[in-house]
């Protein structure tokens, strides 16, 4: 396993410009920050993550305003009440995508936001209050709970909203592999613990943050 500044420098003589490409990057929001988001847009991300899975994302960005107007704004507490007859008119509306579980996920999503609101006093507290040092326990959990929030899904929806964290992209897992940080597939338990421990120790070494790691490593092959 390479320390961080090896990575780092093949990153650089792929891309001379990666300092400036880093710079314009996103940076993670703050935990503060993360819980001054409203419910209603982590909810609202989750979708648009679900519905990007396996599937144009450009369609759905441009269909995205008929989104918002079905599920009136993702609000949490009238998602999660959506009854069937509505859902039946749903799956023939023409303003958003007509796919039957992914809809019905957006309720089932808006449930499991409320128990975590009535948890922790908020979603973004909730999310924003986790420890970057555990993200996997944080993905874990959103599979577990929500719906259709496991893999890539759930790793999407956090690094839009913000969250410190790392995305297992084909250049990412190449990387790690590369580094045999994990054998097998990357998705076990095993693997992930693995993975995190690794990306702790880049964190640590470099004092930058898991996106900024995730993106390095990224960089370093693709």
């Amino acid at each position: 396993m390479r320390n961080f500044e090896e990575i780092y420098a093949i990153a650089e003589a792929r891309k001379p410009e990666l300092a400036a490409l880093l710079a314009k990057g996103a940076k993670p929001k703050t935990a503060r920050a993360l819980a001054n988001i409203p419910d209603d847009r982590w909810l609202a991300q989750m979708t648009r993550s679900i519905f990007q899975s396996g599937f144009n994302w450009k369609v759905v960005e441009h269909m995205w305003k008929g989104f918002e107007e079905v599920f009136h704004g993702f609000d949490i507490g009238y998602c999660a009440m959506l009854h069937e007859e509505y859902f039946d008119r749903l799956v023939s509306d023409t303003r958003i995508v007509r796919h039957g579980p992914k809809i019905r996920a957006v309720q089932e999503n808006a449930v499991f936001l409320t128990e975590l609101r009535k948890e922790q006093g908020g979603v973004g507290k909730a999310i924003g209050g986790w420890p970057s040092a555990d993200y996997v326990g944080l993905l874990d959990m959103l599979k577990k709970r929500g719906t259709r929030l496991g893999g890539m899904t759930g790793q999407y929806a956090m690094r839009f909203m913000g969250v410190d964290s790392f995305i297992l992209s084909r250049d990412v897992t190449a990387r790690l592999q590369a580094e045999k940080i994990f054998d097998g597939a990357a998705t076990s338990k095993k693997s992930m613990g693995a993975i995190q421990t690794a990306f702790n120790g880049w964190r640590d070494e470099s004092g930058r943050s898991l996106t900024e790691v995730s993106r390095v490593l990224g960089y370093s092959i693709g």
